[in-house]
């Protein structure tokens, strides 16, 4: 099956938030509080999507759903990195999530394949990309996409459990 790539719509919204929850609930059962996933919300997810995808962002952030016969069965956005003191030329990956039963079939490659496509044509040198320090599928998924370790490590915690995160990079070719 073919996987479409398009950019995000407002009306994808309720679609999203179902990949990003259903996404982080399997991608971080065991690593984190089952309890802080399972109080997650598709509804209030969705609203939250819906208010920021409507905000001001100046353009700053692209989002790009995935679609197998007319299914939202991805999504992906990136930015500038959020990191203080980092170069103009350096883009942030901040979410690339697939439906659980999507997972293995070229949809993460395709949806990674179309944003650091897109953030090499806006002119970006080099992407970024946090992930939590255990999550070796997720780890073993952005090393094939050319993505290492770069040294950098952040403290994040969830519901009082510390869950470190790692930064990849790569760099980008237009």
């Amino acid at each position: 099956m073919d996987v479409r790539i398009r950019d995000m719509a407002v009306g994808d919204c309720d679609a999203v938030a179902a990949v990003r929850v259903r996404g982080w609930r399997s991608a971080y059962a065991g690593l984190m509080p089952q309890s802080y996933l399972d109080a997650m919300s598709i509804e209030e997810d969705a609203a939250r999507r819906r208010a920021h995808f409507s905000g001001d962002d100046g353009g700053r952030v692209t989002h790009v759903v995935a679609e197998r016969d007319g299914e939202v069965v991805g999504w992906g956005c990136f930015g500038p990195s959020r990191d203080e003191g980092e170069a103009p030329g350096v883009c942030e990956l901040y979410a690339l999530y697939v439906l659980p039963e999507r997972v293995a079939t070229g949809v993460g490659r395709a949806l990674m394949d179309e944003l650091t496509g897109r953030a090499a044509a806006h002119g970006f040198e080099r992407m970024q990309l946090w992930v939590l320090k255990e999550n070796e599928r997720a780890r073993r998924f952005y090393g094939k996409a050319g993505f290492a370790p770069d040294g950098a490590e952040e403290p994040f915690e969830v519901d009082g459990v510390a869950v470190p995160e790692v930064r990849y990079a790569r760099a980008l070719t237009a």
